[in-house]
């Protein structure tokens, strides 16, 4: 221990082993191993100010983004400008360019002046929505490919939630389904289908608001279950009341589809008992309190 001490003591001549082997491309690791040099702050002060060699700097996604941020800072681009043109964000823009000298601020009008932030927030919006559909992306491979068991126990849970359930003032055992999302109803009938009821059964109804695109509603429907319009049963219209501030009033509004099993009293009531076995309910009693 004392001799390691000793050659500490020594530290100018040390420093001078370590700096000629950093500049002749070593790593840290390399440089402790060779000095026998194990304690990591005397080695950083040893190092202190020498720049690590280029192959040891890890490849950063963003290298060019910044230099490009930097060559703009230095034509006397401002930090909205960049953020405009590269699409990131003003902090990283600050980080890359905070020890280049500052341009001088031109004087804008008001208009200029809400043209540019216009502009940034609708970049802001732009990198958001692609690091959206990047989670997505990575959850969606996440999920892979759902097993007959995952499917069911979805269905369950999706027909809880969104189905029509018999109530204690109203027994209707019966097998609605109602969603205005197409990738829903393809799911519940995927669903059916796992479950071997007979497609003869089922029946398909539009619900939408009377201002819509009926018939181009009914068509869409039809075309995604694989029916023809003819097969759909009577449309449903809901009144349009004017006080009303509804938001689904673009062309991509088609209202919800309706999926009825016909005979299906007893489907609901394997239904019920499938989703009261999800969450734990121990003995008929406590079922029948439930309903």
């Amino acid at each position: 221990m004392a001799r390691s001490q000793n050659k500490y003591t020594d530290f100018e001549g040390l420093r001078e082993q370590a700096v000629a082997l950093r500049r002749a491309g070593y790593s840290l690791r390399q440089i402790r191993d060779e000095l026998k040099v194990f304690n990591n702050d005397i080695l950083n002060r040893l190092l202190a100010g020498e720049p690590p060699p280029e192959w040891t700097k890890r490849p950063n996604a963003k290298d060019d983004v910044r230099d490009r941020a930097r060559e703009l800072r230095l034509q006397g681009w401002t930090y909205d400008q960049i953020q405009v043109e590269l699409g990131c964000s003003k902090s990283s823009i600050s980080l890359w360019v905070r020890e280049l000298p500052k341009p001088e601020r031109p004087i804008r009008t008001r208009e200029q002046a809400s043209a540019i932030a216009r502009k940034g927030w609708e970049a802001k919006l732009r990198v958001r929505e692609e690091e959206r559909q990047q989670t997505r992306q990575r959850a969606a491979a996440e999920m892979g490919k759902l097993t007959d068991r995952e499917l069911f126990v979805a269905g369950v849970a999706l027909y809880w939630a969104e189905g029509s359930k018999s109530k204690p003032y109203s027994r209707r055992e019966r097998v609605s389904f109602v969603n205005s999302d197409p990738d829903v109803i393809s799911l519940f009938l995927d669903w059916l289908r796992l479950l071997r009821v007979d497609p003869s059964s089922v029946r398909f109804a539009v619900q939408i608001h009377e201002t819509a695109d009926v018939a181009e509603a009914e068509a869409y429907w039809a075309t995604h279950v694989g029916i023809h319009t003819t097969d759909l049963m009577k449309t449903t219209l809901k009144r349009h009341n004017p006080r009303t501030n509804r938001k689904n009033i673009s062309e991509s509004y088609r209202g919800c589809l309706r999926i009825d099993v016909r005979d299906g009293a007893e489907l609901y009531r394997r239904i019920e008992g499938w989703w009261y076995g999800i969450v734990g309910v121990a003995s008929a009693a406590d079922l029948e309190n439930r309903t």
